[in-house]
């Protein structure tokens, strides 16, 4: 017996999308975005769903962004305005890679879908009008040590902001990749104000 699924997978099936249950480690990949709109703040949650050796679900959930920091909402980075990832499944669109060049991370390698907010003010623009498909180096990475304010570290990638956190996080992506590969698929949902 495999045990109950997640909440937080459950929904994702019960929205129609993909879920990865057949084998150990074969990850999801689930970012829950708050509603509050709240800028600057590790208010967001990043899951790796899988089962383990023993058929059994593990939910890990680690704090982080999946909004751009305050920093890029007044200073966007293209004309269009910073990036905004819009809620959905992207999938196999990230692999393993360096973020900047600089430590490994998930790096986007597929088109994601975004919002562009590009007033310059404190508040996130999720405007259907502005969305685009693209490859904008979205990627799922990590906020030095121990981050507690987001500024310059996002400009609209998912950002783990505490580095013990996100080797834990990135030591079960490597466990998978060994498995599967390093392609991964990422599932992006708002949070229901009931969770």
């Amino acid at each position: 017996m495999s045990g109950t699924i997640p909440v937080i997978l459950q929904r994702v099936r019960d929205e129609g999308l993909a879920v990865f249950d057949r084998g150990r480690y074969n990850l999801n990949i689930v970012g829950v975005r708050t509603p509050s709109g709240q800028v600057n703040a590790f208010d967001d949650e990043l899951h790796l769903i899988y089962k383990d050796d023993y058929d059994q679900w593990v939910d890990l959930s680690f704090p982080c962004t999946t909004d751009p920091g305050l920093y890029w909402l007044k200073n966007p980075g293209r004309r269009a305005g910073t990036a905004i990832l819009k809620p959905g499944q992207y999938r196999g669109a990230y692999q393993i890679g360096l973020h900047r060049g600089r430590y490994p991370a998930l790096v986007q390698r597929k088109p994601v879908t975004v919002y562009r907010d590009r007033n310059r003010d404190d508040v996130l623009d999720m405007d259907p009008s502005t969305e685009q498909d693209g490859l904008y180096g979205i990627n799922i990475h990590h906020a030095g040590f121990d981050s507690h304010r987001v500024d310059r570290w996002s400009a609209g990638c998912t950002v783990v902001g505490n580095l013990l956190d996100w080797e834990i996080f990135f030591a079960v992506i490597r466990r998978s990749a060994e498995l599967y590969g390093e392609r991964f698929t990422y599932t992006l949902v708002n949070k229901y104000s009931d969770q």
